[in-house]
């Protein structure tokens, strides 16, 4: 049995990536375990990740950093054991190198970039609701169909230093990367839990992998 941890260090949208997880697993007849944790060492056991994240970028790390053990077990399940791991919205967001949201700040590093914000081209701020995702690349994440129409909420965007790592685009204000990945790891900038069918689609090809 697949076991999904979702990590919960009080800034991310947690049940409701749970649900939609249930969900997903449900239709496509998945017997998965789901559990939201504070703790490392449930880390160690999961088959997949989740970091689920919204609010400032520096809040988003600190909370990382203020539970003990905790980067260093996502460092070790990811990085060397090579579980999927997936990245929602600020979630994403943390892999960069460098984030520039309020000052400059250092994110987990494990994808190349830098997080940026939108330019303010006479649009509103945040960039929320319904944006197309444009597939730059094939990727296990998720498939070319007519409906790949995500729900987004953010003023910050992945600006990725390498292109093999961009795999969809979205345009707002400019095109950035609403979808990346490197290896076993994926991102997406937006939210799949709050994406109706496509969105669970998502999350069923990440519990595929």
């Amino acid at each position: 049995m697949k076991k999904i941890i979702i990590v919960d260090y009080g800034l991310g949208n947690v049940r409701s990536a749970e649900q939609s997880l249930k969900r997903a697993a449900e239709e496509n007849c998945f017997k998965i375990n789901v559990k939201i944790s504070k703790n490392f060492k449930d880390i160690n056991e999961s088959t997949h990740i989740i970091l689920p994240g919204q609010g400032a970028f520096f809040s988003c790390m600190k909370g990382l950093k203020d539970m003990p053990g905790m980067i260093d077990a996502l460092s070790e399940n990811v990085l060397i054991k090579k579980k999927p791991f997936l990245g929602i919205c600020v979630g994403m967001q943390l892999l960069a190198e460098t984030s520039f949201e309020n000052g400059n700040h250092n994110g987990l590093g494990w994808i190349g970039g830098q997080i940026k914000k939108i330019p303010n081209r006479n649009l509103k701020l945040p960039h929320m609701g319904w944006n197309n995702v444009i597939i730059k690349k094939t990727n296990d994440l998720i498939k070319e169909d007519p409906q790949n129409n995500f729900y987004f909420v953010h003023s910050y965007y992945f600006d990725c230093k390498f292109s093999d790592n961009e795999i969809a685009t979205t345009k707002y204000g400019l095109s950035f990367s609403s979808i990346i990945a490197k290896e076993n790891i994926y991102g997406t900038q937006f939210h799949p839990e709050k994406s109706s069918t496509q969105g669970l689609r998502v999350l069923n090809n990440f519990l595929n992998l």
